[in-house]
């Protein structure tokens, strides 16, 4: 929706357009003016040297980017054409004008004035006959002029014929505008819109998209559970074709750490037509854990049928009476505050006409009481007697009937609507009656005859404006009013009521209705519309539906699983007041708990009738285990798979269980010489890969309009494809623009790497502080000292001396170097944290040389020459490498940094991409 702003920019730049018709350079500078003024063109005017407005603006305007951006238009040719012949046509009718205003002798304009201004007051005042006896008039008088030779004709066709022409040409100035309207308007829709933007694009030089321009909307990154964010992925895809394979059964889902599988189970839940999500506990215990799962079950189906949970936390029954009668109270006295004074009002207007026909139809009504009772015990003593046999045979085959059909629902639902049917039919006839009394009533129609029109149309008017506003008020939307946003409610109520009483008072003034309302029989018609309304009420009552037997099943289930059940009794005899002697006794009764075999029946009997409901009607059961795969291991994993396996394959009901790799991987294994659990767990398994480099720009493209491709690319290498590291460092992108008050990518991603290295080596270093180290193994221990101290540095120069630290360091492992760790002093798990932490510090090494250097786009489309290597998409797989083997990973980070033509070892110099920031406070003299 248009804002009010933004309607009446559009309304200004179309006059102005309209107004500067004969001018084609105006309109072209004032459609490219507004293109620059587009948010699309605008928020990237200013992020370099030289690309500004008035630059971009000259560069337009220039030939002969100005002619390609016309001949661009695709719909140039008409509206072009239809502009230019428009203003051709003006520029003749301008030329002619002139002429005859030359030729003229006396003033045109007064002549025309005069002539039209007589002729329209003598038609205004004169009426229809003026015009013809006027016209013969004056082409007598010109005729006789004409005939005398006379000048004074000649002057005045002159001035007839130059006002004439004016006309003419006003005309043309209206045709010129409205097609300098419609070029203007495909002019900068498919010539000067599309041209700004990539002129501003060529102008700010290499990699545009490097330019990390805050605008649109972010919150996606903020919330990453957002279901409207939500893309539909390869494994989304994957498991709903599992879906429609099989017809229930187990599928498990699992994937590395942060790759979607939450959001995965999260997203079947919701999609399916029954479904409940359930989180393993960290230390397993299948008893509690089939507890909450069948608590939660049972929740789930009752709120599915429309039924409110009950509660067993209040056990006093007081209590609950207390705030039943309390509820109830509250109920009748809403009901009375309005009921009772309307019945009042009712009674009261009504009150004459209902005695008045009371008395009216008093004794007849008594004389066909009288009939009917006397003929009623009349046939009743006749079958008493015995002299109606038949009637006697008859009303015993009812009766035995009757009998019969007291444990048959449908005749007890028959009976029950009999006085619904009766309601509803007596409302119907009453209504009819009262109708066809007032169509019939010649007094109405009379006056209805005598209502004006006008007054008809007024009402009708100010009806469809309290209509109107009626509507409007329950609508959610917003209006814009510059910068001010304002309720729809907030406005169209108090105009509601405005025109509702403004509607009322004009009805009650008025003669005409006010005669129609004070028509004797109206109240008793009110008072019969009234008693016609509540017979359809009556009629169209149905009572409050059952609760079905599950529903029951499950609320008792939930009392036998949520509390514990107690009863005593005690019984006291004696004569304690006279001989101080008696007996007591007591006995008490409680429940036993719900053992592990007893749960998984019950649980596996309750699934099993509601998965059998919901089948029937076409929907689907779906029953998601989340969080096994945080159980510590795979083997804590297994058992509990084991434990709570008995509760699985319930028929058509869908288990989706999040488990470890570890756990999928001897699935896969399944048949070979290897057997656990899992072949008789799970009936097929889903591997949640992380996202491809397309699946990671679709993702944040739905999350965020600010994150440009060399974006994503940076967050998707650092994430290694992971969805929940993906969304983080997104946000850490933003977060380091602000930190490093630049638009580049190359001070971004610098700060971006060199704070996610710092906190990583950062806590290598804490583990290694664990491990004991000699004089000989010195020399690692302080490079990778050195290499954190440099990244800690507080000052923007640190990349001075970062640079040889990181590069000594990254390559201190790599084959072949002469640093590489093989001291014999280090014990192997020293070695392999050395080797981690020396393989990831050439992984941001890596990016630092791709991401934190000028021409992003032009040294990708080298790289991509040979081949796979030189992909992004490696980036992210040398990340996932990395939790594998540094070593594999170091080999794959080999590869990239050939294709990128970047060093395998350390260079001479070390000043790009680190090089000394120029405004440093610190060691700027």
């Amino acid at each position: 929706m248009r804002t009010l702003e933004t309607q009446l920019e559009v309304l200004f730049a179309k006059a102005e357009h309209f107004f500067s018709a004969p001018d084609p350079e105006w309109i072209y500078f004032r459609c490219a003016s507004a293109s620059l003024g587009q948010p699309d063109s605008a928020r990237l005017l200013g992020k370099r040297e030289g690309v500004n407005r008035s630059t971009v603006l000259e560069r337009m305007r220039a030939e002969p980017y100005r002619g390609q951006v016309i001949d661009q238009c695709a719909d140039a040719l008409r509206t072009r054409f239809r502009f230019e012949r428009a203003c051709a046509r003006l520029a003749e009718a301008a030329s002619a004008h002139e002429h005859a205003v030359g030729e003229a002798v006396w003033g045109w304009r007064p002549v025309c004035v005069l002539l039209t201004g007589s002729l329209l007051a003598l038609i205004l005042f004169g009426g229809p006959l003026i015009p013809p006896v006027l016209l013969l008039l004056t082409a007598g008088v010109l005729t006789w002029l004409h005939s005398r030779g006379s000048t004074a004709w000649l002057n005045l066709r002159q001035c007839m014929r130059a006002g004439a022409l004016k006309f003419g040409w006003l005309v043309h100035r209206v045709n010129a505008g409205a097609c300098a309207m419609a070029w203007a308007e495909t002019l900068q829709r498919e010539g000067t819109g599309p041209a700004a933007g990539a002129l501003i694009r060529e102008m700010l030089g290499e990699d545009p998209d490097s330019l990390l321009i805050r605008g649109g909307h972010e919150e996606g990154l903020r919330t990453p559970r957002g279901s409207r964010y939500l893309v539909d992925n390869a494994a989304l895809l994957q498991l709903k074709r599992k879906v429609q394979q099989i017809e229930g059964g187990t599928i498990a889902v699992c994937g590395p750490r942060g790759s979607g599988k939450t959001t995965l189970l999260e997203t079947a839940v919701r999609a399916a037509d029954f479904g409940v999500l359930a989180q393993a506990p960290a230390s397993y215990t299948p008893h509690d854990f089939l507890v909450s799962l069948s608590v939660r079950l049972c929740q789930t189906y009752i709120r599915d049928s429309g039924k409110p949970v009950p509660e067993f936390t209040r056990l006093s029954p007081l209590d609950r009476l207390g705030r039943r009668v309390k509820a109830g109270a509250k109920r009748v006295g809403r009901w009375a505050l309005f009921a009772v004074p309307a019945a009042a009002l009712v009674v009261l207007g009504s009150a004459a006409s209902v005695r008045a026909v009371y008395r009216d139809n008093l004794a007849a009504g008594a004389h066909l009481a009288s009939v009917v009772s006397s003929r009623v015990s009349h046939g009743g003593i006749q079958m008493w007697q015995g002299h109606s046999v038949a009637s006697s045979v008859l009303v015993v085959l009812v009766g035995l009937l009757w009998w019969r059909g007291r444990r048959r629902a449908g005749v007890v639902s028959v009976l029950l609507q009999v006085p619904l049917v009766v309601a509803g039919v007596t409302g119907f006839l009453l209504f009819a009656v009262l109708v066809r009394d007032l169509v019939t009533d010649k007094q109405i129609l009379l006056q209805l005859q005598q209502v004006e029109i006008s007054s008809v149309l007024i009402l009708g008017v100010l009806y469809l404006l309290w209509e109107s506003s009626r509507t409007l008020q329950e609508s959610e939307d917003e209006i814009s009013i510059g910068f001010w946003e304002i309720s729809a409610r907030a406005v169209f109520r108090p105009a509601t009521y405005v025109v509702g009483g403004f509607l009322v008072v004009l009805l009650l003034r008025n003669d005409q209705v006010q005669a129609l309302l004070a028509d004797s029989e109206n109240p008793l018609r009110l008072a019969g519309f009234v008693v016609a309304a509540l017979l359809f009420k009556v009629a169209l009552w149905k009572p409050r539906p059952a609760e079905s037997a599950l529903v029951v099943r499950c609320q008792d289930y939930l009392y036998r699983l949520q509390t514990v059940q107690s009863s005593s009794n005690a019984l006291t005899t004696g004569i304690a007041q006279i001989l101080s002697l008696g007996t007591a006794q007591t006995s008490s009764l409680s429940t036993v708990p719900v053992s592990f075999p007893e749960l998984v029946d019950d649980f596996r009997r309750l699934l099993g009738l509601i998965a059998m409901e919901k089948t029937k009607k076409g929907e689907v059961v779906v029953i998601a285990i989340d969080e096994v795969d945080r159980l510590g291991s795979d083997t804590q994993a297994l058992a509990f798979l084991s434990e709570i396996k008995a509760i699985l394959g319930v028929p058509d009901v869908y288990y989706l269980i999040s488990v470890a790799e570890d756990v999928g991987a001897a699935f896969v294994r399944r048949g070979l010489p290897h057997r656990d659990v899992t072949d008789s767990s799970l009936d097929d398994i889903l591997h949640v890969q992380p996202s491809t480099l397309e699946e990671s720009r679709e993702i944040l493209s739905s999350r965020s309009e600010t994150l440009t491709g060399p974006y994503t690319a940076l967050a998707h290498a650092l994430s290694g494809g992971g969805l929940r590291d993906l969304l983080r460092y997104g946000l850490q992108i933003l977060e380091m623009q602000e930190k490093s008050q630049s638009n580049e990518l190359t001070e971004i991603s610098r700060h971006l790497i060199l704070e996610e290295l710092s906190e990583t080596l950062a806590g290598f270093r804490t583990l290694l502080s664990k491990h004991q180290f000699s004089r000989s193994t010195s020399t690692i221990l302080g490079s990778f000292g050195a290499l954190v101290r440099d990244l800690q540095l507080p000052c923007p120069c640190a990349g001075v001396s970062l640079r040889p630290s990181l590069e000594r360091f990254a390559f201190y492992g790599a084959a072949g170097h002469p640093g590489t760790v093989a001291d014999p002093d280090l014990v192997d798990t020293t070695r392999q944290l050395i080797e981690e932490a020396s393989a990831y510090a050439y992984f941001s090494l890596t990016l630092l040389d791709i991401f934190s250097s000028s021409g992003l786009d032009r040294r990708t489309g080298l790289a991509a020459a040979f081949g796979r290597e030189g992909d992004l998409q490696r980036l992210a797989d040398a990340r996932q490498e990395l939790g594998i083997s540094p070593y594999s990973a170091r080999t794959l980070l080999d590869g990239i940094r050939v294709a990128w033509t970047l060093p395998l070892q350390p260079r001479n110099n070390g000043d790009l991409p680190l090089q000394r920031a120029s405004d440093c406070s610190i060691h700027t003299v």
